[in-house]
């Protein structure tokens, strides 16, 4: 294959693709990933790494991370999914996106590769692996890598990261990783390993004692962020960032600390990447003040972050977020009381492995709701949902494309009304997009 479309439409159309095709992609073992990891030569052995996992959280810390790490002037990787408008999102070294010439050379280079073999890795699979040639190659330094779903048995789990990060534990993908918060926490946890240090972003007493039980089985040492940071409420500035007075046993450590990324839920986040910084700065990387100030201030700038609570529009005001669960749809929810409208225009879809009747539950009645799916087959009817939503009293109509309500709400909206869209990543995907 000569050309980036052409190796694109593969990666999707031949591979199993999990945002799109849901269970059907979804692989319980490493087998493929250890089998690609031989056939490239191991490249995760040839750059340092930290490990990110969690039900939320975990796109805007390791984008902070490596924001931070980027200021400090270390040559930085970055691998997160899912992308929201462009496949190259996923993989970055100091925030510029893979090559698209890189991307044709790897999956050429595997097909070839791969003739005698005939392994049939997912998508993912086969992108983690991309992700880790792509920073070997390039000789980073070091390297966010975002679990994809998760933990035990997620691609990236082969990696032995110089510190593992999990920001937070909530209901989601319950038909992979169990019904129980504990059982769920097992599976994240499922990356702590030997003698690499581990930072948990929430307290919680049904997944504390999982993390702390799993931390001594591998005789590693394990903080709490939240038991030792404490960033209070952020206030907005003048120029639309939250200012924060991060505080460490009741002392201010950061005073008037500012984040370019809205949405109050970043204040937990914050925490945890604090906590992650302060035990790289134990291990010997130089990370000054200075660094983790401008780096958090400049996230979306270095990083392309996109989807957390983003403003896009004004007169009226369109936000959208990618929190797609339970726990995140809760932080939504909360936002949106703290966020002044006249009346609450609700741009919604969702896709039909989620707990729905979970996160129709925490919406508010009084909004106007436009129901509509995402272009994936993933995507749950529009009738379905509205139908559904029905019986927690949520009130609107649907549309059969994303484009549609995103139309409708605009035209009923006056300029004091607020637009939300949200419920699925890929409908904030085809917004952004377009």
């Amino acid at each position: 294959m000569q050309s980036y479309d052409e190796v694109i439409n593969y990666l999707y159309d031949h591979l199993p693709y999990y945002q799109r095709s849901g269970q059907a992609a979804y692989k319980d073992s490493l087998d493929n990933t250890l089998a690609l990891d031989v056939m490239f030569g191991h490249p995760h052995h040839q750059f340092k790494s930290v490990h990110v996992a969690g039900t939320n959280g975990k796109g805007s810390v390791s984008h902070m991370l490596a924001s931070i790490l980027m200021e400090s002037g270390y040559k930085t990787g970055l691998y997160t999914s899912p992308h929201l408008k462009d496949f190259r999102e996923r993989i970055r070294i100091n925030g510029k996106k893979i090559g698209k010439r890189f991307v044709v050379d790897f999956v050429n280079s595997f097909l070839k590769k791969n003739h005698a073999t005939s392994l049939e890795p997912s998508f993912f699979e086969l992108t983690v692996l991309m992700a880790f040639e792509y920073f070997a190659k390039n000789r980073v330094d070091i390297a966010i890598i975002e679990v994809g779903l998760g933990g035990r048995l997620d691609s990236t789990n082969i990696i032995k990261p110089e510190l593992s990060v999990i920001t937070n534990i909530s209901m989601d993908h319950t038909a992979f990783l169990g019904d129980t918060l504990g059982k769920i926490a097992l599976e994240k946890g499922g990356i702590i390993k030997r003698n690499v240090p581990v930072i948990i972003g929430e307290t919680h007493p049904q997944t504390s004692i999982i993390f702390n039980g799993l931390a001594k089985d591998v005789a590693t040492p394990v903080v709490f962020a939240d038991q030792r940071f404490n960033a209070g409420t952020g206030l907005l500035s003048l120029d639309q960032r939250q200012i924060f007075t991060v505080r460490k046993g009741g002392e201010i450590i950061y005073n008037h600390l500012g984040i370019d990324l809205l949405g109050s839920y970043q204040a937990k986040n914050i925490c945890t990447v604090l906590a992650a910084v302060e035990e790289l700065c134990s291990q010997g990387w130089q990370i000054p003040e200075s660094a983790v100030r401008n780096g958090l201030g400049k996230v979306v700038a270095n990083t392309g972050l996109l989807g957390r609570w983003q403003v896009i529009g004004a007169n009226p005001r369109i936000i959208c977020d990618t929190g797609h669960n339970e726990g995140g749809i809760r932080e939504v929810v909360t936002q949106l009381s703290q966020t002044p409208y006249k009346t609450l225009h609700f741009v919604i879809g969702m896709v039909s492995d989620k707990d729905i009747a979970g996160v129709l539950n925490l919406l508010p009645r009084n909004a106007i709701y436009y129901f509509t799916k995402a272009s994936i087959p993933r995507a749950l009817d529009e009738q379905q949902l509205m139908k559904m939503a029905a019986f927690f009293s949520l009130k609107g109509k649907a549309y059969s494309t994303v484009a549609n309500a995103f139309k409708a709400a605009r035209e009923n909206a006056v300029a004091d009304d607020l637009i939300f869209i949200g419920g699925s990543t890929f409908v904030v995907a085809e917004v952004l997009e377009n």
